[in-house]
């Protein structure tokens, strides 16, 4: 990451301290990683980000997403919302004028997400054993 980009997460962080540097880290890891899956390179959206956001979580941190996140301050998915908006406010990330912060209100229950979705792939790895 350059130099510029951590220093405005650092100044958002010192602006904004609901969330640690490592979320802000993570949302960049996270859109790469979920731009890399999409078919054709275009704007994406907040649905999409959070689908990418809870796959990429899961294979990175496994039963312990939650926990992680946690620590960084991020709880539901309307965190990852405002951790967007401040990048986007810092001219660190783009929006088009659909996108707002309601697109990341209420999309998933963090337990589901991580929880119960990791035991049920543990199940599954089980059974084909």
């Amino acid at each position: 990451m350059s130099a510029e980009k951590t220093e405005s997460i650092l100044q958002i962080v010192s602006k904004d301290g609901r969330y640690g540097a490592q979320a802000y880290y993570f949302i960049f890891d996270a859109l790469d990683y979920t731009i890399q899956r999409m078919r054709k390179v275009r704007h994406v959206t907040g649905r999409e980000l959070l689908e990418g956001i809870r796959q990429y979580a899961t294979e990175n941190f496994g039963f312990l997403a939650r926990t992680v996140l946690g620590e960084w301050g991020i709880t539901q998915t309307r965190d990852f919302g405002e951790i967007v908006f401040n990048l986007v406010e810092a001219g660190l990330l783009s929006r088009t004028d659909k996108d707002t912060i309601g697109d990341f209100e209420d999309v998933f229950d963090f337990v589901a997400a991580f929880e119960d979705e990791f035991r049920k792939s543990l199940d599954d790895v089980k059974l084909a054993q």
